[in-house]
């Protein structure tokens, strides 16, 4: 991946299959946080000198319990931010087998997690918004999961 400006990345997030099911976690409903009780995708915030995938791991790890392996990246791809010019986002898509589900512990963060389709995750009318590029440019690129 390289990155569009000369800066850190700001974050990392992924949109992770378990099988063929999309995974998501619903936000805590705390008005302080963006996007409070929406339904997310793992990843967040960049911590130190981590690399775009070490934020990512590290949060999958995190908020859900799962080691996350490099080659279970299919596409990733940098988005800057849509709060503001000066910052861009890593986003990956992965794949893992679907038993991996077994082994999810919702972290801290978060009031529950499920799996959905990825047209019926687009669809909800409460998740956070900026997937819609997300998605979309990994789905025009590849066609979607192989």
């Amino acid at each position: 991946m390289i990155p569009p400006l000369d800066k850190p990345h700001h974050g990392s997030k992924v949109a992770l299959f378990l099988g063929r099911k999309l995974l998501s976690i619903q936000r805590d409903d705390d008005p302080s946080i963006s996007y409070p009780g929406l339904w997310d995708l793992p990843g967040g915030g960049r911590e130190h000198d981590e690399t775009p995938f070490e934020t990512l791991a590290r949060e999958v790890e995190e908020e859900i319990g799962l080691i996350l392996p490099m080659g279970a990246v299919l596409w990733e791809k940098a988005f800057l931010s849509d709060h503001s010019s000066e910052r861009w986002h890593a986003f990956y898509v992965a794949q893992m087998g679907a038993e991996a589900e077994a082994d999810i512990r919702l972290g801290d963060e978060g009031q529950g997690w499920t799996l959905y389709e990825v047209e019926a995750f687009l669809a909800l009318p409460d998740r956070v918004p900026l997937f819609d590029r997300r998605l979309g440019a990994w789905l025009t690129e590849t066609g979607g999961l192989p």
